[in-house]
């Protein structure tokens, strides 16, 4: 079958989809008075729906209360967890690192100030910040990088005769995550990681309407100086449909914005990842302070792709960036379920506990964590920090034991809180509205193709905190499917009482 046909039969059955999820969530009686034992049998009987014949479902379902399961179904099994390997990471990061840890940038002057004119590099040295971008300055991209013009210029330095370097060295130079698919390279989902990283390591593209049977207009940001966009998406009259993507020539900064937007639509806007990040960082600062009237006779560049390299012990810190509380980065990792995030923050637990920012330092450490809390890490497999790769493997059971031992942690709260809400934000924002599950499950959610899977923490109808793990592996239906096979069971547990 063409993809065109069936993205047709998608939509026309999504919106059928959509009213039988309302319909059977409607039919939840406002409380469930059972046992345990009828209770799970309930469940079981949700988890037997024909939809899902072909598919795996590993469940785990525990009261924090008093140890005891309401459910279990091959709790024991190996699953593709999604981005439920985010639970683990930022576990990991608030274990390990501390709420309150800072992610740190230093920049160096390498040379000699003569008057207002560094004579030398400038050389900003990174530790894997994943937050210079607009995320937490009212959505400002370059705000940060105009802060440290500013700085310089209080400093008395407005010409820097010499270069702009970037030092990555912190973390090693693998870009994407074991296991990924090739072809999400060009998705802002894969965006590569690096100890220098600038706007979550892509550019933003709006695209405007423009007039029928021309092409549309494009804004790129940051400025275009680091890529070449080839605009390729048509102005299409009112009767067809807006359909864009992006594409990303392999190794290069050549991004084709493809496809096609309605006359009179709103301006819509796409990201498209980048090549090299300390490069795009470096070039885009560099611009910055010229912005600034910071005049540079020299070049962007990364550190170590020059021949005459600056030693440190001969060059002086000027300042050092800090970005905001670990507490609020893992609010945008989970919430958002943002990989890129996760994977800086596994490279930072790497270089933090062993020296040296790579995936497999930072796993060594979460492994030796879990190890600690209970968890045979001989029987899983962790791969990257955000599960997009599909080699990542891992037990309800396992998630299960992380989670309540999260329960009981002293950083419970921030874990807590980083979740997505039913009903409310993040990932489950338009999930479970208008049922007791709202406002009351925290959980994470994840999904790549062919995987489903949901994990936190929800109270019942008696209000007994629960925990609960949900992994669906091995999918042929639509997700909305599953989607509403997971919130049925939230709901369920929502609305459970003790007989």
């Amino acid at each position: 079958m063409k993809k065109s046909i069936k993205l047709f039969i998608f939509f026309l059955i999504f919106p059928l989809l959509a009213i039988a999820q309302e319909m059977r969530l409607d039919t939840v009686p406002k409380y469930s008075i059972a046992t345990v034992a009828e209770f799970s049998k309930q469940l079981e009987d949700i988890f037997e729906d024909p939809n899902f014949s072909n598919n795996n479902w590993g469940v785990s379902i525990q009261s924090l209360v008093t140890g005891e399961y309401f459910f279990k179904k091959n709790e024991n099994k190996l699953f593709m967890p999604a981005s439920n390997q985010k639970l683990i990471t930022s576990a990991a990061g608030l274990l390990l690192l501390g709420p309150m840890y800072r992610f740190k940038t230093e920049i160096y002057s390498a040379g000699v100030v003569d008057g207002s004119i560094l004579n030398g590099n400038l050389i900003v040295k990174g530790f894997g910040d994943p937050t210079i971008s607009g995320r937490f300055n009212n959505d400002d991209m370059t705000k940060i990088f105009r802060d440290w013009a500013d700085s310089l210029l209080a400093l008395g330095i407005d010409e820097i005769n010499g270069n702009i370097l970037g030092d990555d060295n912190a973390f090693d130079e693998v870009r994407l995550g074991e296991g990924w698919a090739w072809d999400y390279e060009s998705d802002w989902f894969a965006a590569p990681s690096g100890a220098l990283a600038f706007n979550d390591n892509c550019v933003d593209v709006v695209i405007k309407p423009g007039k029928q049977g021309e092409k549309a207009l494009l804004v790129i940001s940051p400025e275009p100086k680091y890529t070449v966009i080839l605009n390729n998406v048509l102005t299409v009259g009112r009767d067809s449909v807006t359909d864009v993507h992006v594409f990303r020539e392999r190794g290069t900064n050549i991004i084709s914005v493809q496809g096609s937007i309605r006359a009179g639509d709103d301006s819509l806007k796409v990201y498209a990842t980048i090549n090299n990040p300390t490069q795009y960082f470096v070039v885009t600062l560099k611009y910055i302070l010229e912005q600034k009237g910071i005049s540079v006779s020299g070049f962007a560049s990364d550190f170590d792709d020059i021949t005459d390299q600056p030693n440190y012990a001969n060059a002086k810190l000027l300042f050092t960036h800090h970005s905001v509380f670990l507490k609020d980065i893992i609010k945008v990792l989970n919430k958002n379920s943002q990989n890129f995030y996760a994977e800086q923050l596994l490279k930072t637990i790497g270089f933090e506990t062993k020296g040296f920012g790579s995936a497999a330092r930072g796993i060594s450490a979460i492994k030796l964590l879990l190890n600690g809390i209970g968890i045979n890490t001989d029987n899983m497999d962790i791969v990257d920090g955000s599960g997009l790769s599909r080699l990542d493997l891992i037990s309800p059971s396992q998630i299960s034991v992380l989670l309540n031992y999260m329960y009981k942690s002293e950083v419970f709260t921030y874990y807590y809180n980083s979740l997505p809400i039913g009903g409310v934000d993040g990932t489950l924002a338009n999930r479970m509205r208008k049922t007791r599950a709202q406002n009351n499950v925290r959980a994470k959610t994840g999904y790549i193709t062919g995987v489903r899977s949901i994990s936190g923490y929800i109270f019942t109808g008696d209000k007994e905190p629960v925990v609960f793990t949900i992994l669906a592996n091995n999918l042929t239906v639509p997700v909305v499917l599953a989607d509403n096979l997971q919130d049925l069971v939230c709901i369920r547990l929502a609305n459970f009482k003790r007989k």
